[in-house]
């Protein structure tokens, strides 16, 4: 698997995107995503709620503030529902603890690098990393979309970068994880990293935050999601179900709970 790795800076702001989430990957078929137990759905009102099946409240590990995983979930959500050309099969994303315990473990060990290989054959994953003050996780997550202007659909053109020996040109490879429409599901940790290597410099304070996403996207080959009238080809699991352009899910009974 080769790695395509680029930056953009923006008051000392990296995004890295390789593994599961870069072009050059394996163009087998896709593997089935690991098993969906502990899930985590989110609607799309203004109410969101985290699934606690089997863990006491009182006992949860918080991996991200609520705020932070409302707005990056949000934000997903209005990308990929404003996309262009417009999208068929577009799913709407839903939050995954167990997306997000794994991108705290990743996270937590201050590697500017993606990671664990082994979870990388089944996970997109987007990173970021910044130093100073900010006012909006969004000023980590916006990057990724940012790099929209460099891409044409279908296939990245002028944003195909050579890494991980040389990286030249535009990146556009965390914006298409984001909008590939099979990645329903997302998971983020933000963590502080003291003294952490980034690309030769050590940075002694920095906000670094992974996101995972299953099933993983980036195919290559493949473009990211299908055109056509918004939710005309949607998965028959949705019972024809749409929602600002994306296939929503049916909003299940009684195992949501509030994130507090």
């Amino acid at each position: 698997m080769m790695k395509e790795i680029c930056f953009h800076i923006d008051i000392l702001l990296l995004c890295i995107a390789c593994g599961a989430s870069a072009w050059a990957v394996n163009n087998s078929a896709v593997p089935q995503s690991p098993p969906a137990a502990n899930l985590t759905d989110i609607g799309s009102t203004l109410k969101f709620h985290l699934e606690s099946a089997n863990t006491p409240k009182a006992r949860r590990r918080r991996y991200i503030s609520q705020n932070d995983m409302i707005t990056i979930l949000d934000y997903h959500n209005k990308v990929r529902g404003r996309v262009f050309p417009p999208a068929s099969n577009m799913e709407y994303m839903l939050w995954d603890e167990n997306l997000a315990k794994s991108a705290e473990s990743w996270a937590s060990a201050c590697l500017w690098e993606h990671g664990p290989q082994y979870l990388l054959r089944f996970l997109g994953q987007n990173l970021s990393v910044r130093t100073g003050r900010y006012r909006s996780i969004l000023q980590l997550v916006k990057p990724w979309y940012d790099e929209v202007k460099d891409y044409v659909f279908p296939y990245p053109r002028d944003c195909n970068p050579r890494c991980p020996l040389k990286c030249y040109g535009a990146m556009c490879t965390h914006y298409t994880q984001m909008v590939w429409a099979t990645s329903n599901r997302v998971g983020c940790a933000i963590h502080t990293c003291h003294n952490m290597n980034v690309w030769g410099a050590v940075w002694k304070r920095a906000t670094y935050l992974v996101c995972n996403y299953s099933p993983k996207g980036n195919w290559i080959g493949e473009a990211p999601y299908k055109v056509g009238v918004p939710c005309s080809a949607c998965p028959p699991s949705y019972g024809g179900s749409c929602s600002n352009n994306m296939c929503f899910p049916a909003v299940n009974s009684n195992y949501l709970h509030w994130f507090k």
